[in-house]
Formats: structure tokens, C-alpha cells, sequence
């Protein structure tokens, strides 16, 4: 198995961010490894939902809201005996995480993924390629379910 010593998790609070969160940490306790939080306000898309109309005070309550969601994967990843450095960045996702990945130089990548099922595997493509470019590391990807996330809450 690869040496990783340098890793990058990329959160944003949902139950596939929650899973990668989840995967990086026990990678990161088992190898002890530098360890780096990264949470992405993705704008353009916001922007664009929202026509173009958002006010200074919807911005800064999405960043509010991103700066929120970093320190409470921080805060969850310290309760567990990881100690995280925090990065928080506007843009699209894809290139913050590899901007931070690289200038890092980090070994590993761990973001969350929705499992696809049927036909939607087929239509929508791989989105995830854009990053495989991008990053001269490993990238792990952490699937999530719906029943996966309905096990932990019932185990909580």
C-alpha cells in the first residue's frame, strides 16, 4: 500500500461529505498523517441558480454557512483524535481541490461521492474525471447510500 502522509479531505456537510469525512479519518489516525479540511463555496453554480441576483448579504451568508460547515468537520475530525489544518476557498469545487491538492503536494485526496444507480450510472457521465486529471496523487472516493446513512443515524 501506497505511504500517505499528506492527506486532503474535502467536506460540505452532506452524507457524501459526511462518508468521506468518515474514511479520511480513520485513514489518517491509522497512517498519522498530516491532515487538511478543505470546504469549496461554489459560487458560480449559486449564482446562476439565482439568476444572477444575489445580494452581498446572500453571499455572505452562503460563506457564512461554508465557514460553519468547515469548523464543524474540524471540530468533528479533532472529537475523533485527527488534528486537521482548516481551508476554506470560493470557486468551482473540482479546481479548489486540485489548486490546494497540489500546492500542498499531497498524497491523497478523499472526496464524497452520491452512488448512482440503473441508467443514471450511463447519462450523466463521470464527473469526477475533471479532478483524476488534475491532482498528481491518489484520490479516494467514498460512496454514501442512503441505507449506508440511515445504519449510522440508527447506530448513533
Amino acid at each position: 500500500m501506497a505511504s500517505y502522509k499528506k492527506i486532503l479531505l474535502c467536506y460540505d456537510g452532506s452524507r457524501e461529505g459526511r462518508k468521506a469525512l468518515r474514511c479520511g479519518a480513520d485513514l489518517a489516525l491509522d497512517l498519522q498523517a498530516e491532515t487538511h479540511l478543505l470546504s469549496v463555496v461554489d459560487m458560480r453554480s449559486t449564482i446562476a441558480q439565482s439568476a444572477g441576483l444575489l445580494t452581498d448579504v446572500a453571499c455572505g451568508r452562503f460563506e457564512e454557512t461554508a465557514r460553519e460547515i468547515l469548523q464543524e468537520g474540524v471540530d468533528w475530525l479533532t472529537e475523533r483524535g485527527v488534528r486537521a489544518q482548516g481551508h476554506f476557498a470560493f470557486g468551482h469545487p473540482i479546481d479548489e481541490i486540485a489548486n490546494l491538492a497540489n500546492e500542498l503536494n499531497a498524497d491523497l485526496v478523499v472526496v464524497g461521492h452520491r452512488c448512482r444507480t440503473g441508467l443514471s450510472r450511463w447519462w450523466m457521465g463521470a464527473g469526477n474525471t475533471p479532478l483524476l486529471d488534475r491532482v498528481s496523487c491518489s484520490i479516494l472516493v467514498a460512496c454514501s447510500s442512503a441505507a449506508e446513512e440511515k445504519q449510522q443515524q440508527a447506530a448513533a
